[in-house]
């Protein structure tokens, strides 16, 4: 079964048969122990640090199917390597191009995204208000701010709700988690330990989404809620809108209030808090077991995991672009 790898060291990526040799490098230059991962067990690497690599190699990614993402020094995602687009069509590309182009085809998608992101954000805020922990506030601001939603006439009207809704969603983060508080929201660079981790785990939502949108006929670049070139696959902000509130929120919750992060696992400066590699490792071995985690999915009948919920969307996307089928975004059951 392929999985992620993340290499949170510096160092030099080759090649040697069928096999990639990563040696992670310090800032001496001195090399370490060589570490052997066979191509044919890669689904995607994550590169923390800098990363060493020629044409030949990217030739041999690209070939593999292995797409390689990029963060910086302060955890935020700053681009992909992507292999060729091997299931790109044209018909899905004039019929995604048509559905931007038109308004009102934009909108209902836009729509739809927000009101299924903002279902999702109250569903997490109404588990905590069942727990004595009381985020009705946030929850009553929300559902006001979600029946403006369809008098929106353009899309920065959408995007300032938007914005509203997660504001208002972000206030009650104070609440829900112990022992940490959040305050205002803050990206470059996190001012504290929970805007830390709702950077890094949001980019991580970002990367499943762009993998997920990758291994479907729709072109990441061409999107709806979020004006395409804010970054250049633009699409992924669109859907990991709704699975923020489900796959990253949840677990931050979850690592914070269980106590499974601990304050000495951030290196605090002046202006800034980032995860150390201790922090790191523990987050995305937490975010790769939920990724496999499964539920009974209710249309399909069977179990599936939250990794393939996301692929799944895609496919969806896909039909209603197509109209094929009308786009019902994911909105969680439990």
């Amino acid at each position: 079964m392929k999985k992620s790898y993340y290499l949170f060291n510096p160092g030099r990526l080759s090649r040697k048969d069928n096999t990639l040799k990563f040696v992670p490098v310090d800032e001496d230059g001195n090399e370490g122990v060589p570490k052997y991962i066979p191509v044919e067990t890669v689904d995607n690497l994550f590169a923390f640090g800098s990363l060493d690599a020629n044409s030949a190699m990217y030739n041999f990614l690209g070939k593999s199917h292995i797409s390689v993402h990029f963060f910086d020094y302060y955890e935020h995602y700053t681009g992909s390597f992507m292999p060729k687009d091997y299931l790109l069509a044209g018909k899905m590309l004039v019929a995604q191009v048509g559905a931007y182009s038109n308004l009102k085809k934009r909108m209902a998608i836009a729509i739809k995204l927000i009101e299924a992101a903002a279902f999702n954000m109250v569903k997490n805020l109404r588990y905590y208000n069942n727990r004595e922990k009381d985020t009705s506030g946030p929850i009553e601001r929300i559902e006001s701010l979600i029946l403006q939603l369809p008098f929106a006439e353009d899309i920065p009207t959408l995007m300032g709700l938007e914005g509203n809704i997660r504001m208002s969603y972000y206030d009650a983060f104070d609440v829900i988690i112990n022992d940490f508080s959040m305050g205002n929201r803050t990206k470059q660079p996190p001012s504290n330990e929970v805007n830390a981790l709702v950077s890094f785990v949001n980019s991580m939502c970002y990367t499943l989404c762009l993998d997920m949108i990758y291994h479907t006929q729709l072109n990441p670049t061409i999107s709806f809620l979020h004006q395409p070139g804010e970054r250049r696959f633009s699409l992924a902000l669109d859907l990991a809108e709704i699975f923020k509130p489900i796959l990253a929120d949840r677990l931050i919750f979850s690592l914070l209030n269980k106590k499974q992060i601990q304050p000495n696992d951030f290196n605090k400066q002046l202006n800034s808090c980032l995860l150390k590699d201790t922090g790191r490792k523990t987050v995305v071995k937490a975010w790769d077991e939920k990724l496999n985690e499964t539920i009974k999915h209710r249309s399909l009948g069977r179990h599936v995991s939250y990794k393939h919920l996301v692929k799944l969307e895609c496919y969806k996307l896909s039909k209603h672009i197509l109209n094929i089928e009308e786009y019902k975004p994911f909105k969680a059951w439990w």
